[in-house]
């Protein structure tokens, strides 16, 4: 008897086969057997241990535990495989090694997608796979569903994200991408920790809705009975701790924006902030640089990698264009030959680009909405963008030689944007204004928001911020990018899912 997954059953046989299992563990139970009431499993190695190790090994006893994934059945005798955290092994279950009456309850009692503990000596198959002659075999924990048939493996996405413990389990892809995405993050923490930066935590509910266009979560603090806000960035309270001394922090902070979900975007997701005093917006493209160059080389052992088909260069210095350069490049429009809003706004709508009517669209706004139109999906090598126009940078510093633009940059690949950072504004008077603008806009937009000036954060600037630079992105596309994922709930353990309907 050979039993592998290999065969798709229908709905009615999958309830079937749950039936079944459920009465093997009533038998087991009614027997004095029951698994669930296992606590402890001695283990001595794992499958990757023993394959590594098997010249050392051969010959030893070890023990191991884990996931029955198949199983041929030979009389007498029986190969199966088993799958732990670290891959899958053979192994040979003889009657004469284990007892017949063990031997009886793994023919009978035993199911695909159990939980067993193996004890046995190492040794090689004739056709050379290394494996495990077992003496002793235990049910550990009993599964109570049949997992996806093996030859197609589980390929719906909505059931893979729903349940990703069963993607984990009979998609070994799937679990690289997770252990490459802990590696990832671990590859940040050494960069950062490595440049003297110092990793803080700083608080994920908040007691007031900023003007930030992102749009929170919002809920309730029974015991002070108050509103709060789950954060939509960490930026204002880590540089409160450069005015308080710190010369170079930064979190790895989970973020949650109320807001629409598509391949780049989940409403919780991760991303990392890092603010160094007496560092400037040039010198983050510099640390993006060479932080990206860094990881790729330590993660994917390359600074070229593909993705989705494009070859990609992370390695060296990166394109870097002003927005004004971009526009002009990617769409003829020219800034600087414009002489007034109403210039600029004559240009948008020559090329087909809707703006704000009347007054309302400036230079700054135009030319924003020029590179959204034109320019973006064409940046496919890493591609840096800097000096943004004040419009939409009310945190950043603006520039000395043109006030009307701000030291600010995004850098994009494949036609994304993965990052963004500024020359921090340290001027409290100026910050205080574009706050107050930025909340008459967002009230203008939703007047039944709460959005107000965060009045701490202009108290803080007011004991003085020092030239700082600060450089913020997500974690959740860096993942996607060096593990050539198409979408953002590929690199989420749990991604947000609208629930089913009972």
């Amino acid at each position: 008897m050979e039993e592998i997954l290999n065969a798709a059953p229908t709905e009615e046989e999958l309830a079937e086969q749950a039936r079944i299992r459920r009465e093997k563990l009533q038998k087991l139970v009614s027997e004095g057997n029951d698994p669930f009431v296992k606590v402890k499993y001695e283990v001595s190695a794992n499958s990757a241990q023993v394959k590594n190790g098997f010249e050392q090994l051969e010959g030893k006893e070890v023990s191991l535990a884990g996931r029955l994934m198949s199983r041929r059945i030979m009389g007498k005798a029986s190969f199966s495989h088993i799958q732990d955290g670290a891959g899958l092994i053979q192994i040979y279950v003889r009657r004469d090694d284990v007892g017949e009456e063990n031997y009886a309850s793994f023919k009978k009692d035993y199911d695909l997608g159990d939980i067993v503990g193996i004890k046995g000596y190492v040794f090689k198959t004739q056709t050379g796979e290394i494996s495990i002659h077992c003496n002793g075999i235990e049910l550990l924990s009993k599964c109570l569903h049949p997992l996806p048939e093996k030859q197609h493996g589980l390929t719906n996405t909505d059931i893979r994200y729903r349940r990703r413990e069963l993607d984990l389990i009979v998609n070994p892809e799937v679990k690289r991408t997770f252990v490459l995405r802990s590696k990832i993050i671990s590859a940040i923490r050494e960069y950062l920790d490595g440049r003297g930066c110092l990793e803080v935590d700083t608080p994920v509910l908040t007691t007031l809705e900023i003007g930030a266009a992102a749009r929170p979560f919002k809920t309730k603090h029974n015991a002070l009975d108050i509103d709060m806000y789950l954060r939509i960035e960490t930026e204002l309270y880590l540089k409160r701790l450069i005015v308080g001394g710190f010369d170079g922090v930064y979190e790895v902070g989970r973020i949650f924006r109320n807001e629409g979900m598509d391949a780049y975007h989940n409403p919780e997701f991760t991303t990392v902030e890092v603010y160094c005093a007496y560092l400037d917006y040039m010198d983050m493209m510099d640390m993006v640089e060479d932080m990206y160059s860094r990881i790729a080389q330590k993660v994917c052992g390359t600074t070229d990698i593909v993705y989705q088909g494009t070859e990609l260069h992370l390695g060296g210095k990166w394109e870097r264009l002003t927005m004004k350069e971009a526009v002009k490049k990617y769409s003829g429009a020219d800034y600087d030959l414009w002489t007034s809003d109403e210039d600029a706004r004559a240009c948008a709508k020559k090329l087909g680009v809707e703006v704000p009517e009347g007054d309302k669209a400036t230079k700054g706004h135009v030319l924003i909405a020029l590179f959204d139109e034109f320019c973006e999906d064409k940046l496919v090598q890493p591609t840096f963008i800097y000096d943004y126009p004040v419009e939409n940078s009310p945190l950043a510093k603006r520039k000395e030689d043109d006030p009307l633009f701000t030291q600010r940059f995004e850098y994009f690949i494949c036609g994304h944007e993965y990052g963004n950072a500024f020359s921090e504004l340290n001027d409290p008077i100026d910050q205080k204004q574009r706050f107050v603008k930025q909340v008459e806009e967002k009230k203008a937009q939703e007047p039944n928001c709460n959005a107000q000036v965060d009045e701490d954060y202009v108290t803080a600037l007011e004991y003085g911020l020092p030239p700082t630079g600060g450089l913020g992105f997500g974690v959740d596309r860096l993942v996607m990018l060096l593990t050539d994922s198409p979408t953002i709930r590929d690199v989420l353990l749990f991604p947000t899912m609208k629930p089913k309907s009972r």
